[in-house]
């Protein structure tokens, strides 16, 4: 069994409170703005407010090192958190992204700690990470991107796609190729300002969901060796560092989902009647709310016993691979069942449940396909048993 410390559970009780008071309210109008055709994202006038009461919450680098002003919070603590934070369908997260951080923690020299991560640790900058390609997909090894040494600085030459949050992000993280072959040992991180010639975003793609990700050109694009992240060639090695951190969270992302469709299916299976007797008294409805129990508590213990060995230290990516897989399609099963107890209105767009049930497909896809972290844990058992 898996403790979770008193005051982690307080810090939840917190957040579930915020989640109900101040983003829930603002479902009607995020609905509305996605069936319209909108992206779906907070207005800078919908956020201030929230970034307020964060602060006075304290709500604000909850695992930003204490030194720059957060609150250092283990991984246990932090599922809990992002499990809070998913029930709703409002895209509202505390500042910053807590992968990008551990990568910035991980890796960033003196000046970049100076430069990127203190400003970054504090929610006054923002992120991007460019690392898929056309054509080159969840396979690292065909990364046609091109970095080449000038002197002291590195001249980029590529395409990036499918990355989110680029019109907003101060700084992109940008993955290219310093070295010959297909070799993920030749593949260098940079950190691109916003506006630095040469890199510009290409097009937008709207996704499933009211979200939106972009095509990135980059030509010519000149950055001084200040802006190497890690040591050149150690690109694909360090930005495993974000991907697993952000594969573990999306364990407590669908089991926030789920749980908020699951609360959904049994106060209408409780008031709704056909043909005289209420769906909460029909066997096929008794058994989709103890399956959706039984997974949702399954996964919350996959999820919290790797963020305990993530804060001791250990390897956790087969973990990591695990749970992506098995917390999306628990999650794609609960709202689908949660939509159809519902019927038409299950599938109306005025509903949360099919913006949760589109999110929900992105994520099988997004941070390496299901088929892929399948076959890395059936090779990794393997391995273990040769």
């Amino acid at each position: 069994m898996v403790e979770v410390a008193e005051e982690h559970r307080v810090l939840q009780e917190t957040v579930e409170r915020f989640v109900r008071h101040e983003l829930m309210p603002l479902e009607g109008a995020m609905l509305a703005r996605e069936a319209g055709g909108g992206e779906l994202h907070l207005t800078a006038a919908e956020a201030a407010p929230l970034l307020a009461k964060c602060r006075e919450l304290g709500l604000w680098g909850l695992d930003a090192p204490a030194e720059l002003g957060g609150a250092d919070l283990p991984a246990t603590a932090l599922m809990l958190v992002q499990e809070e934070l998913s029930r709703t369908i409002v895209p509202f997260s505390f500042p910053p992204e807590s992968p990008v951080l551990r990568l910035l923690m991980a890796v960033a020299n003196e000046d970049q700690r100076r430069r990127y991560l203190a400003p970054y640790a504090q929610g006054k900058i923002r992120s991007a990470t460019a690392i898929s390609e056309p054509g080159a997909g969840a396979d690292p090894t065909a990364m046609a991107t091109r970095a080449v040494k000038e002197g002291d600085h590195w001249v980029l030459n590529g395409r990036k796609i499918w990355v989110s949050y680029v019109p907003q992000a101060d700084f992109t993280i940008v993955l290219a190729r310093t070295a010959a072959g297909r070799d993920h040992r030749g593949i260098t991180a940079f950190i691109i300002d916003r506006d630095t010639p040469g890199f510009r975003i290409e097009r937008e793609i709207p996704m499933l969901g009211g979200h939106r990700t972009y095509e990135i050109a980059i030509e010519d694009c000149r950055v001084p060796d200040s802006q190497v992240l890690g040591e050149p060639g150690s690109g694909f090695a360090h930005m495993q560092l974000r991907l697993t951190r952000r594969r573990l969270l999306m364990g407590p992302m669908c089991i926030g989902m789920a749980r908020r469709a699951l609360d959904m299916m049994c106060e209408h299976a409780s008031q709704r009647a056909t043909f005289g007797v209420k769906l909460a008294d029909r066997q096929a409805i008794q058994w989709w709310i103890a399956d959706a129990a039984t997974s949702i508590h399954a996964c919350r213990l996959m999820a919290l016993d790797a963020a305990v060995k993530q804060d001791a230290g250990r390897d956790v990516r087969t973990e990591a691979s695990m749970i992506k897989v098995f917390a999306t399609e628990m999650a794609t099963q609960v709202i689908d069942r949660a939509m159809q107890t519902f019927g038409a209105m299950g599938v109306a767009k005025e509903m949360p449940l099919q913006l949760m049930a589109q999110k929900v497909r992105t994520m099988r896809v997004y941070e390496g396909p299901t088929e892929v972290h399948r076959m890395v844990v059936a090779r990794r058992q393997l391995a273990q048993r040769g």
